[in-house]
C-alpha cells in the first residue's frame, strides 16, 4: 500500500508527458505535510479533534518518511491544533516530496529521468513506468465521488487533501468539477487534518495577497 504522500505525488503527476501539475509549491507543501500526519492517524500515533492533536504513542513506525514528524510531535512538550503542525511541518515538504518519488521509482511505479540544461541546471520528470498503481489512486478517488457510498478514511483523507490543494480543479474538467462539487465538500468535511490543510493554505494566501498590496 503507497502512503499518502506518494499517493499526493502521484495524483500531481501529469499522464501525458510526466510533470507536475501547476499547483502552487505553498499548497502542495501543506498537503505533502498533512498527509505525513494522516499517515501517522490511521497508524494510532496521534488523534486529533477540532481542538488538538495528540501523541497518542510515540513508538516509531520503522518508516523513515514518518518517523521524523513523530519524533518532531512527541518532543515539543506541548498541545497544539492539527492546523499548527500543518503549518509547522510545511518547511519539511521538500524532504517529503523527494523521498516520496524516490520511494515510486524505487517500486517500479515512476522511472526518473534528468535532462541537463547548460552546466549548472537540471530539469527532472517523473515519466510513469508503471501506471497501474497512478491508475488506481484515480480511479478509487472519482469512484467515491461518482457514488453515495461511505468512503473509507483513507479515501476521505485523501480527496481531503485533493479539494485543499485544488488538485481537482486540474483533474476533473470544469463540468465534472461541477457535478461533483457537493459530494468533494460533503467527503472533505469529514477530515480534521484536511480541514487544517485548507485553512493552512488559505492564511498563506491572504498573507501573500496583504504582501502584494503593501509593495503596490
Amino acid at each position: 500500500m503507497l502512503c499518502f504522500a506518494e499517493e499526493i505525488m502521484l495524483l500531481l503527476l501529469d499522464d501525458r508527458d510526466g510533470s507536475f501539475l501547476p499547483v502552487p509549491g505553498s499548497s502542495t507543501n501543506s498537503a505533502l505535510a498533512g498527509a505525513v500526519l494522516m499517515d501517522l492517524a490511521l497508524l494510532d500515533r496521534i488523534d486529533t479533534d477540532l481542538h488538538s492533536l495528540v501523541l497518542v504513542d510515540g513508538k516509531p513506525t520503522g518508516d523513515p518518511l514518518l518517523d521524523p514528524t513523530l519524533e518532531r510531535i512527541a518532543g515539543s512538550g506541548q498541545t497544539y491544533d492539527a492546523q499548527h503542525w500543518v503549518w509547522s511541518l510545511a518547511d519539511q515538504a521538500d524532504e517529503i516530496r523527494e523521498a516520496a518519488l524516490s520511494r515510486l521509482v524505487e517500486k517500479g511505479i515512476l522511472k526518473r529521468e534528468e535532462n541537463r540544461f547548460l552546466w549548472v541546471f537540471r530539469s527532472r520528470r517523473y515519466p510513469t513506468l508503471d501506471g497501474r498503481a497512478e491508475r488506481e489512486v484515480k480511479l478509487r478517488i472519482l469512484g467515491v465521488l461518482l457514488s453515495d457510498e461511505i468512503p473509507d478514511p483513507r479515501d476521505i483523507a485523501i480527496i481531503g487533501l485533493c479539494d485543499a490543494c485544488d488538485i481537482f480543479n486540474h483533474m476533473l474538467g470544469p463540468r465534472e468539477l461541477a457535478q461533483a462539487r457537493d459530494r468533494i465538500d460533503q467527503v472533505a468535511r469529514l477530515d480534521l487534518i484536511g480541514q487544517s490543510v485548507a485553512n493552512v493554505i488559505e492564511r498563506i494566501q491572504q498573507l501573500t495577497r496583504l504582501r502584494a498590496r503593501s509593495d503596490l
